[in-house]
C-alpha cells in the first residue's frame, strides 16, 4: 500500500467533525451509541506478541481509549483486568469479548475508583486471578465542560475529577507497584489539556498537568526498581466523553481545531500505550508522548 493509499483509507475510517453532528449523551456515554461509531482498533490491530505472557490492568477499560488499549494489549499478547463504572458494564463486557476473542484471559472489575478501597480491590484482584500484575495503565477519567469557567465549576464536580484522575491514580500505583517485578511499566493518559487548557476544562485540566508532572517524578522514584513510568497525552478523541459532557456545539466541530482537522480515534492511540508497555521502550521513562493530530504540547 502506497502512503497516499494509506492517507485516504485513513481518512474514510476516521471521518471529520461534519458528521459528529447532533449528538448528546448522559454520563458517563457509551460508545454503543455513538454515530460514527469510534473506531478501536477492532478490524486493523494487528498484534505481533510483543506483551506476550504479560499482565495488566487498565481503568476505564469498558470504551474509548481504554477499550483500544485492551484490543491491541490482549492481540500483543496480555491477559488483562479492565476497571469501570458500574453503569458501563455493557460496553465492559463487549470489551471483554474482544478480549476473549483474541485468545487471552481478562477479569472485569466494576467499581468507583473515587474508593481507595476500590483501587486496592483492582490491584488485589490482578494479582489473585492473573498471578501478578507488569503493566498499569491510568486511563479512567472524570470531566464536565463548564462554559462559564472558574464560576460554574461546583466543589462537587472539582472534588469528583481530582478524586477520579488524581487521587485513583496515586491509590493504584501505591497498591501495585509492591507486586511489579522489574521490566514493568506504568502508563498513565495525560492531555493536550495539561499545556494548552481550555477554560471550560480548568479542573479537568489542572489534574492532566498534575498527571503529567506525577508521571516524570513517580519515574525518578521507581527507576532503581526496574519500574519505568510513562504518559501518552492524547488530543481530541472521539470517545464517549466527548458528547456525554461537552456542549453539543463544541461536540460538532470537535477536532477541527487540529492541523489534521479531525478527531483522533481511540485505534490510533493504542500503539502508544503498547510501545509503553514493551522491551521497546526499555531505556524511555518519565517521558510524556502527545498523539494530538499535530498540536503541539507547549
Amino acid at each position: 500500500m502506497t502512503e497516499d493509499q494509506h492517507s485516504q483509507e485513513t481518512a474514510e475510517r476516521h471521518p471529520g467533525p461534519e458528521e459528529q453532528e447532533g449528538q448528546e449523551q448522559p454520563h458517563p456515554g457509551s460508545g454503543e451509541a455513538m454515530d460514527p461509531a469510534p473506531d478501536h482498533g477492532e478490524e486493523s490491530y494487528r498484534g505481533s506478541g510483543r506483551l506476550e505472557g504479560r499482565r495488566a490492568v487498565i481503568t476505564g477499560g469498558d470504551s474509548g481509549i481504554g477499550r483500544a488499549v485492551a484490543i491491541a494489549f490482549a492481540r500483543e499478547g496480555a491477559d488483562l483486568v479492565l476497571s469501570y463504572l458500574e453503569e458501563e458494564q455493557a460496553d465492559a463486557e463487549r470489551t471483554a469479548e474482544l478480549v476473549r476473542e483474541a485468545g487471552r484471559r481478562v477479569v472485569l472489575v466494576p467499581g468507583d475508583i473515587r474508593d481507595e478501597r476500590h483501587c486496592t480491590k483492582i490491584i488485589d484482584t490482578a494479582v489473585a486471578e492473573l498471578g501478578g500484575i507488569d503493566v498499569l495503565v491510568n486511563n479512567a477519567a472524570y470531566q464536565m465542560a463548564q462554559e462559564e469557567g472558574l464560576l460554574a465549576i461546583s466543589t462537587e464536580q472539582f472534588d469528583r475529577v481530582l478524586k477520579t484522575n488524581l487521587y485513583a491514580m496515586f491509590w493504584l500505583c501505591k497498591a501495585a507497584v509492591p507486586h511489579m517485578p522489574r521490566g514493568s511499566a506504568i502508563i498513565n493518559t495525560s492531555s493536550i489539556q495539561a499545556f494548552q487548557p481550555s477554560p471550560e476544562l480548568l479542573d479537568y485540566a489542572t489534574t492532566k498537568a498534575g498527571i503529567a508532572n506525577f508521571t516524570k517524578g513517580l519515574a525518578q522514584d521507581l527507576a532503581d526498581k526496574g519500574i519505568r513510568v510513562n504518559s501518552v497525552a492524547p488530543g481530541p478523541i472521539w470517545t464517549p466523553l466527548i458528547p456525554a459532557t461537552m456542549p453539543e456545539e463544541k461536540v460538532d466541530s470537535f477536532g477541527e481545531q487540529t492541523p489534521m482537522g479531525r478527531a483522533g480515534q481511540p485505534a490510533e492511540l493504542a500503539p502508544a500505550f503498547v510501545f509503553f508497555a514493551s522491551p521497546e521502550s526499555s531505556y524511555v521513562t518519565g517521558e510524556v508522548l502527545g498523539v494530538t493530530g499535530g498540536q503541539p504540547l507547549t
